[in-house]
């Protein structure tokens, strides 16, 4: 094992516990954090696990905004790259680009590894739980990664580096991935790497600038959910105790068993009269619980989460009714909306990064000097009528098609391509031209 190895390795282990903290809040399965240790004594077995998760929410909500539709390879007035985009789609990277997003805000980064595959330029999405980076703290570039892994009961790890490609296997059997050996690795195969640069693109959910592996987008919401999964799990509690009225009596006379238990008089069954011949015996119910206070500690709550998320009103139930109107709905999100703008700029720039390796492995140019600009779907909330009307409004002033196509409709290239051939076809027949004729 190398000296660059372990310290990858070793960063791997470290993170692990944190990585699995945040994956119990994203399944919410996280422990009660606020519930006294004597409670959690007297309860046992019998309380279940309560979770408003407003973690996987803050998450999804923004990942359902951020879609790539497509890559510019020589400049912002130029079309999408239709080449590209057929390489990236058939990499399933349509799909697996949403999974970045996912673990990258879940865990704060994600990773993406480019190489050479059977069929051309072969792109994976990898999880922060397998793979570390190096990165130089002058040019914050990767200049060394490490993915490793369990399969066939033998731990695996692959070590990238600007001139070559390492593989290794573990000399022992390793069947669980939280028991990775320190030590006795071999060398299973070394390639030469032609690109230059370390192939393994991370896509950082950046804060500030020392947070160099990047910042999860649950972390501030974390304690306010288990302080709301508290509220929710005590009025629970407080309403089945309560779920029946509580009777009282007074002036008779107490029966006990043979073992000196107190025999109760009365029956539980509905429809049964509870009656007593002494005339001293008064009959009572105490006054119903009222659980206002829960439900007002937690509106309180969920409006934090709110304001620090950027989540809507509507989105957290707060107030039962929808927005009156499509401004309304756009005028509630519009903190949402400036977060997935943020995103894609900070992704974007990553996916850049995986195109231009991804043109470089094709070509066998160098992926420094290519330059590449992400398309974005467009992050807002409009009804197909706003958005054939923006479109509209657009191509009315000389706006070209295949702008207003990706940008304003988030057409796809592809999507863009078969637009503009049919709009050409249509054309063609309009003007009673017969390419078949011209053609013989």
């Amino acid at each position: 094992m190398t000296d660059t190895m372990k310290t990858l390795s070793d960063k791997l282990d470290e993170t692990t516990p944190v990585l699995a903290a945040l994956d119990t809040y994203w399944n919410g399965t996280q422990p009660a954090a606020f519930l006294a240790p004597a409670s959690a004594a007297a309860l046992g077995n019998r309380l279940r696990t309560l979770c408003v998760n407003f973690p996987r929410l803050a998450v999804t909500s923004l990942a359902e905004r951020l879609t790539v539709t497509g890559f510019r390879t020589a400049g912002p007035d130029t079309d999408p790259d239709v080449k590209l985009w057929e390489l990236w789609r058939r990499n399933g990277m349509e799909d697996a680009s949403a999974q970045a997003h996912v673990d990258a805000l879940v865990y704060g980064r994600s990773f993406v590894i480019v190489w050479a595959g059977p069929a051309g330029p072969l792109i994976t999405v990898e999880s922060p739980r397998q793979v570390a980076v190096i990165r130089d703290p002058a040019s914050r570039q990767v200049t060394a990664a490490l993915k490793r892994w369990v399969g066939d009961g033998k731990a695996h790890a692959v070590l990238y580096e600007p001139d070559r490609i390492t593989r290794y296997t573990s000399a022992a059997n390793v069947s669980d991935p939280a028991a990775m050996p320190a030590t006795s690795w071999e060398t299973m195969q070394v390639l030469d790497n032609p690109l230059g640069v370390v192939p393994v693109v991370p896509v950082l959910n950046r804060g500030r600038l020392l947070d160099v592996d990047g910042v999860s987008e649950m972390t501030d919401v974390l304690d306010l959910t288990d302080a709301l999964n508290k509220v929710m799990s005590d009025s629970l509690v407080t309403s089945e105790f309560y779920a029946r009225p509580r009777r009282w009596v007074t002036g008779l006379e107490i029966v006990e068993d043979e073992d000196g238990n107190a025999v109760n008089p009365f029956s539980d069954e509905l429809g049964r009269l509870w009656q007593s011949e002494a005339p001293e015996t008064k009959f009572g119910q105490f006054d119903p619980v009222r659980l206002d206070g829960y439900s007002d500690l937690a509106a309180t709550i969920t409006t934090q989460i709110g304001a620090l998320t950027g989540l809507p009103p509507h989105y957290l139930g707060l107030h039962g009714d929808q927005p009156a109107s499509a401004d309304a709905i756009r005028s509630s999100e519009a903190s949402l909306v400036a977060r997935a703008y943020a995103l894609h700029r900070t992704f974007g720039q990553a996916w850049a990064d995986v195109a231009r390796l991804t043109i470089a492995v094709r070509d066998g140019s160098d992926p420094l000097a290519l330059d590449v600009e992400t398309v974005w779907a467009n992050p807002e909330t409009r009804t197909p009528a706003q958005a054939a009307d923006a479109a509209a409004k657009l191509a009315g002033i000389g706006v070209p098609l295949a702008v207003v196509l990706a940008d304003t409709l988030g057409m796809t290239p592809a999507q863009v391509d078969r637009v503009r051939q049919a709009v050409r076809g249509g054309a063609l027949d309009a003007a009673g031209i017969d390419l078949k004729a011209i053609a013989s």
